[in-house]
């Protein structure tokens, strides 16, 4: 689960889930819909990590904001990827 907050063109979001116990991001907004992050996190197993990531913004068929990044891990684990996220609309 991520929570994002955007202040002007700054960016924070915490998130966890999965193997992640808790992490942070803070970024910029880069242009009309991308962006930039660094994260860091803790796992449950007790490893810290952290990453650089761009991301994009868009709007799905059914109105619900979508993220999709390019990232890389930068300290305590190697390689990278991309990811792709759905808002979720409560009712």
């Amino acid at each position: 689960m991520f929570e994002y907050q955007v202040d002007g063109s700054a960016i924070t979001s915490t998130y966890k889930g999965g193997k992640i116990r808790t992490g942070h991001q803070v970024g910029h907004v880069t242009g009309p819909n991308t962006f930039e992050l660094l994260f860091h996190c803790i796992t449950i197993d007790g490893e810290i990590l952290s990453g650089r990531s761009r991301g994009k913004v868009d709007v799905d068929e059914t109105g619900r904001i979508t993220l999709s990044f390019v990232w890389a891990w930068l300290s305590g684990a190697s390689g990278g990827g991309e990811s792709s996220y759905v808002e979720l609309v409560l009712q």
